[in-house]
C-alpha cells in the first residue's frame, strides 16, 4: 500500500462550488450526485474550502443561523490537503489523524485536481486485500 499513489485512487474531476453559492444550492448538488462534501474554489480552481456534510449538521443545530446562507458562511477554510504524489497511506492516516472523510488532491498552484475519499480506499481494499478467513 505504500506504493500506491493518491493520484492512483482520487475521484476526479472534483465538483466544485464558489464561496457565494447558497448551501440550498451546494446540497442539491452534494445530493444529486451522491457526494458527501463540495470543494470550494476560485474562478481559477485554486482551493478555498471545503463544505462537508458535518458543516450541514452545524448550520442545522445552531439557533442564530443565517436563513439564506451562502458557503463561504459554513465551509470549513482550514483545510488539509495531499497531492497526487503522495502515497496512501499517507493519506489514510491523516484522514484518520483528523477524522476526515475527504481529502482535496492539490497541484503546486493549489489548484483542485482531485478528491480522495474514505469511500476510494475502501474500494482500493477491497480489491487488494482478501476477506479474512474466519
Amino acid at each position: 500500500m505504500s506504493d500506491v499513489f493518491v493520484g492512483s485512487l482520487m475521484s476526479s474531476p472534483v465538483r466544485t462550488v464558489d464561496a457565494e453559492t447558497s448551501i440550498q444550492e451546494a446540497g442539491r448538488l452534494m445530493l444529486d450526485n451522491g457526494i458527501g462534501s463540495m470543494v470550494v474554489a476560485d474562478e481559477n480552481g485554486r482551493l478555498e474550502g471545503i463544505l462537508t456534510s458535518t458543516d450541514f449538521v452545524r448550520v442545522v443545530a445552531q439557533d442564530d443561523a443565517d436563513p439564506v446562507p451562502t458557503v463561504s458562511s459554513v465551509m470549513t477554510t482550514d483545510v488539509i490537503t495531499t497531492t497526487v504524489n503522495e502515497s496512501i497511506r499517507t493519506a489514510a492516516d491523516v484522514m484518520l489523524e483528523h477524522g476526515f472523510h475527504h481529502l482535496p488532491v492539490v497541484d503546486n498552484e493549489n489548484a483542485v485536481i482531485g478528491v480522495v475519499t474514505t469511500t476510494d480506499l475502501t474500494a482500493y481494499l477491497s480489491t487488494t486485500e482478501g476477506p479474512d478467513s474466519l
